[in-house]
């Protein structure tokens, strides 16, 4: 189920609302708000199709925080190191 919001923005600014669905698509991602697969969601397309606009747009597709990824290089050394 998804839900309707309405944004209200200048009327300079040259955006349509599928293009403004799918930078919001992205960026909610990217923040971890929304899964891979609800985010394709979003923007009516395939997963395949929303790794390609992830990738326009500059955005990993492995949405992984540096300090999770930090701590298991640690562990992995400690790991190591007892073995």
């Amino acid at each position: 189920m998804m839900k309707t919001i309405e944004i209200q923005i200048p009327d300079q600014f040259e955006i349509d609302n599928n293009e403004l669905n799918t930078f919001l698509a992205v960026k909610l991602f990217e923040v971890a708000k929304l899964t891979l697969g609800q985010a394709a969601e979003m923007t009516g397309v395939s997963i395949e199709e929303f790794i390609s606009i992830l990738f326009k747009y500059n955005v990993s597709v492995i949405n992984y925080p540096a300090s999770d990824l930090e701590l298991d290089v640690k562990n992995a050394e400690e790991s190591i190191r007892r073995h």
